[in-house]
């Protein structure tokens, strides 16, 4: 991952969406894709995607929005018509949380623009990147990928954009335009309007007499148009005119007659609640019951838990003795002869190491180092001294060791009376007119003498 930060090039540029799922940082990268970021950040600016939605969410591919229609078919760049594609080759789809140029085909880019929640290399070469999401807003973005979709991969309940903030413009000459806002439908009132009945002012000295006469005739009209019945129409003699019932003029008891007054509803109303309070407690168990209730329930849920951690520590500890006793039969079955060794071995091993630990080890060896002297001393003692051997007229030969050594090995104990001598010569002073083997001539180019000496030479010849 840390390798896709460094091969990506720096941004320059920032906008914030707030959606209905939260808010979504954007950075751009305005040097690599100008024209896209120039037409995304007037579009904000502009408000031009303020309460549009996001129509196309493909899980695990893109979340697709920017279009004001909703349909997928819609939109506009700042430019009037499409601009050209801007591919750049230090920036691929290879992540999530990209920001792409929508399009059906080379150079046709407008107002839509896509998120990325997965690779998809297929995009390399077709849309234009110009930005990514950033810091934890991403989480904010996948919230909009779990939404449910219809078999075309639009949204049934669609994550809306709310609302665009610009909050670092590269381009400083950006001037939105002022877009017209879309007129709101008027909502049709539905509520009836009371119909006034006119009624004419008989005091105008204009419609005085005209007016009586109008009203004559419209109530004899009124009196013309009420409806009949068959009784009234018919003549009929087994159809009568008058109503069968004789109605009354009194006006009857309303039940408003009947209503109690304030004081005795107002007593009445109370009785009715206290006798439901007082089922209720009746019904209902006391709240000091429910809680003992629970109480006496959670400690025998407690003394059952400690009774089976009980059992449970019993059984282990059974299964622990059983294994021991398992092991010790099994070690005596394998008590054979190779672990009879073994012990012997090792009784062995621990008394050889008692036996240096006692103090007559010491002496001991003090007791072969003395015999070995006396040895030496008496191998010296028998051997003849070198001027009584001159003096028979016998070889010097000093029982030296010499330059010539003799290769085979010496096997009685005569080896006892070699003595190594060494030829003490004294060191005598040196006499600078003779000629020493072992000396080395120095010879100094820089040395005053060694000059004389060449410039003598050089005469010579």
């Amino acid at each position: 991952m840390s390798n896709i930060y460094i091969t990506e090039p720096p941004t320059n540029g920032k906008v914030l969406l707030t959606t209905s799922c939260g808010d979504i940082d954007i950075e751009l990268w305005s040097k690599e894709a100008p024209k896209a970021c120039r037409n995304f950040l007037q579009l904000c600016m502009e408000g031009y995607y303020d309460s549009t939605i996001f129509h196309r969410v493909i899980k695990n591919f893109i979340i697709q929005g920017g279009d004001p229609t909703g349909t997928g078919q819609g939109g506009e760049s700042i430019y009037g018509r499409s601009f050209q594609d801007e591919f750049h080759q230090r920036l691929r789809y290879t992540r999530r949380g990209l920001v792409g140029v929508a399009n059906y085909g080379p150079n046709t880019n407008g107002s839509q623009f896509f998120f990325t929640l997965d690779r998809a290399d297929e995009l390399n070469g077709k849309n234009t990147i110009f930005g990514k999401v950033t810091g934890n807003t991403i989480y904010n973005l996948l919230k909009i990928a779990e939404v449910e979709t219809d078999d075309n991969d639009c949204p049934l309940y669609p994550p809306k954009i709310i609302k665009t903030e610009v909050l670092a413009n590269p381009f400083d000459d950006i001037v939105p335009r002022a877009l017209p806002k879309p007129e709101p439908i008027a909502k049709v009132e539905t509520k009836k309007q009371a119909k006034s009945v006119a009624t004419k002012n008989l005091k105008l000295l204009s419609f005085g007499l005209e007016a009586e006469e109008d009203d004559e005739e419209t109530e004899v009209v009124h009196e013309d148009r009420k409806m009949k019945s068959s009784h009234d129409v018919l003549d009929d003699p087994r159809l009568s005119s008058q109503p069968a019932v004789a109605t009354s003029n009194k006006r009857r008891l309303s039940d408003d007659d009947n209503k109690p007054s304030d004081e005795e509803y107002d007593s009445l109303m109370k009785d009715r609640v206290r006798k439901k309070l007082q089922n209720k407690i009746r019904n209902e168990p006391s709240i000091i019951e429910v809680k003992e209730s629970k109480i006496s329930r959670t400690e025998e849920l407690r003394k059952e838990a400690k009774a089976l951690m009980r059992e449970i520590k019993k059984s282990r500890k059974q299964e622990k003795l059983d294994d021991e006793a398992d092991d010790d039969d099994n070690e005596q079955e394998d008590d054979n002869d190779v672990m009879k060794e073994y012990r012997d071995q090792q009784q062995k091993y621990v008394a050889s190491k008692n036996l240096r630990k006692d103090s007559s080890r010491e002496k001991k060896t003090l007791e072969f180092l003395a015999k070995f002297q006396t040895k030496l001393q008496a191998a010296r003692s028998e051997q003849p001294d070198s001027s009584s051997l001159s003096a028979a007229g016998g070889s010097d030969k000093r029982w030296s060791i010499n330059d010539e050594d003799e290769d085979e090995d010496i096997q009685d104990d005569s080896w006892m009376a070699i003595r190594l001598d060494m030829d003490n010569t004294e060191h005598r002073a040196r006499d600078p007119n003779k000629q020493d083997v072992d000396a080395y001539h120095i010879y100094d180019p820089r040395n005053p003498i060694n000059k004389r000496r060449r410039h003598k030479e050089k005469e010579k010849r």
